[in-house]
């Protein structure tokens, strides 16, 4: 009988590993110099965002009613997707998609290899 919660923990492991070691190409933001264009105007405020770009990032188990989908659900670690299956939400890492998007391919890979399970999926998205 596999320990899903075991299972979790290894996977989140891998995926916060994989979110460290990522490298997010830092992006500048500012105020275009007019309204069609891609130059920054520098005479007004910029940032610097030194974890690039933002976004959002998930795991998707599916079918939604399959035994890993059903411990995950009953252990919290996933909720009903509106696409189909299940979601895992990744949480960490503030804002980065690159980190985001690195924890959620690992913790896909890892969740494949110790389930057995390949219809695991990952997604993401810019905010």
């Amino acid at each position: 009988m596999m320990n899903y919660s075991e299972i979790h923990n290894d996977c989140h492991a891998a995926g916060i590993a994989a979110g460290i070691k990522c490298r997010p190409v830092p992006m500048m933001v500012g105020e275009a110099k007019s309204f069609f264009s891609n130059e920054i105007d520098y005479t007004k405020q910029t940032y610097l965002l030194d974890e690039g770009a933002c976004g959002f990032a998930w795991v998707t188990i599916r079918p939604g009613n399959s035994k890993l989908a059903n411990a995950y659900k009953k252990l919290g670690i996933a909720k009903p997707s509106y696409t189909g299956g299940v979601e895992i939400w990744v949480s960490e890492f503030g804002q980065s998609i690159a980190r985001k998007e690195a924890y959620a391919y690992a913790y896909a890979a890892k969740l494949r290899e110790l389930t057995g399970e390949e219809r695991i999926y990952t997604g993401s998205r810019m905010d």
